[in-house]
């Protein structure tokens, strides 16, 4: 099975994905260390990414996950895929591949974002995130606005693993 945590910069994709693949005893993935060094440099310089800078990005992940599940590896992958044509990249397998968006108050996650440091994505990006987002439908939603456990108990129990 591949859990893929998605939503916008600062919502704890990485450390919910880390704790969530812990808990599991599975692979944990991080999205943006696929990302190549052009579209780091451009959100490192503030400049929103598009679709075309994306796409080889979301087609390097789309490959990973094809790998995993071909070998019959659980993974955790944390990854924005904040747009459905995104998500539907990632769809490897509509029964391996189960989707949470993790979302929160925008002041809460602007908050976060203005405390992290070392990180190559900017808080001034994060209205460009939420502008780009599109909710989906078809995920388990879980508020961040919890406790990091608590939100890992949450997915658990949603997703039934």
């Amino acid at each position: 099975m591949v859990v893929i945590l998605m939503g916008v910069s600062g919502v704890g994709k990485t450390t919910i994905g880390h704790l969530l693949a812990q808990a599991l005893g599975w692979r944990f993935l991080e999205g943006d260390d696929v990302h190549p060094p052009e579209n780091i440099a451009k959100m490192h310089a503030g400049v929103p990414l598009t679709d075309a800078d994306r796409a080889p990005w979301l087609d390097k992940l789309r490959a990973l996950l094809s790998e995993a599940i071909a070998r019959g590896e659980n993974v955790v992958l944390a990854c924005s895929a904040l747009r459905a044509s995104y998500r539907q990249v990632l769809s490897v397998d509509p029964v391996q591949v189960r989707w949470v968006y993790l979302k929160g108050p925008q002041t809460l996650i602007a908050q976060r974002l203005m405390g992290r440091q070392g990180h190559f994505m900017p808080p001034s990006l994060l209205d460009s995130q939420f502008n780009v987002l599109e909710e989906p439908a078809e995920a388990l939603g879980v508020d961040v606005s919890q406790g990091p456990q608590a939100v890992v108990a949450e997915i658990r129990a949603g997703l039934g693993v």
